[in-house]
């Protein structure tokens, strides 16, 4: 089942057909470790019209936004090449190999943006990419209640300066872009599962990529147990997986760019670069 969070309201579509969600707070709703049963209980009883496209917000209330860093072998190469002038270069091949994953902040739900909504560069960046990455729904008991598509846009060369860098490089306006819906399962997505991504500049096709959850080396029940270590999530929380996408070093984001993510159980993410 998937649901949906728009302007006018808020949807789930299961089997093909769309129904209105009875509830005034999206935020307790998802934060809930039974939010797939309170969505089946709550849907109304006719069907109506799937939500445009231009309605969906970010499918965030009150939830922060984690990320988990160096967890695909390609973007462990990314982050060992861009920081090796700093000093930096085995700090992220130790993290590959380590138990403790890299987990950090990345956004407030005011950074978010939803579907067709722009992301931003930052004014300060000269090497910037998108980071297209499967988002986990977790409840406030820690517990993986759906999926979603995420975009960590990261400011490359300002991290790669120096690793103390990084919140400066992945927190700021507009760095988050998350949807177009939850997938609610309880159970993981197959291995299988495709994540790509195409940016678009001046209607062609400038980069694209494609890779699976099969290169993903982190188990996602086991990023959640680190990011609940000692912290509590009271409205839940929504963490990031790592990419496995990384555009050469020669490749940066530009205003007017479309950047399209794709994980073909969820949807399409696609938004422009402000």
């Amino acid at each position: 089942m998937k649901l949906y969070r728009t302007k006018n309201g808020f949807y789930a579509e299961e089997a093909g057909s769309c129904y209105s969600v009875e509830t005034s707070d999206w935020a307790e709703l998802i934060a809930s470790p039974d939010v797939y049963q309170r969505v089946k209980a709550s849907l109304s009883g006719s069907q109506v019209p799937p939500p445009p496209a231009t309605e969906l917000l970010a499918p965030i209330g009150k939830q922060e936004v984690w990320a988990a860093g160096v967890t695909y072998f390609r973007s462990r190469d990314a982050r060992i090449e861009e920081s090796k002038d700093a000093g930096g270069g085995t700090f992220y091949d130790r993290v590959y190999h380590a138990e403790r994953p890299e987990i950090f902040f990345k956004a407030t739900a005011h950074r978010v943006v939803g579907p067709n909504q722009p992301v931003r560069i930052r004014s300060d960046a000269k090497w910037s990419v998108p980071e297209p990455e499967l988002t986990l729904l977790v409840s406030s008991t820690g517990t993986i209640t759906g999926y979603t598509i995420g975009n960590d846009m990261s400011s490359r060369d300002i991290e790669g300066e120096n690793p103390l860098y990084l919140p400066q490089a992945k927190v700021y306006d507009g760095s988050c872009a998350l949807g177009p819906a939850i997938l609610l399962s309880s159970e993981p997505l197959p291995r299988s599962t495709a994540i790509q991504l195409q940016v678009e500049r001046s209607g062609a096709v400038v980069f694209s990529g494609e890779t699976t959850l099969a290169e993903l080396k982190r188990n996602p029940e086991l990023l959640v147990s680190y990011l609940f270590r000692d912290n509590s999530f009271p409205h839940g929380a929504l963490l990031m997986t790592g990419t496995g996408i990384v555009p050469g070093d020669d490749f940066t984001l530009a205003p007017g760019d479309k950047v399209r993510i794709t994980i073909p159980p969820i949807g399409m993410l696609e938004n422009q670069v402000a």
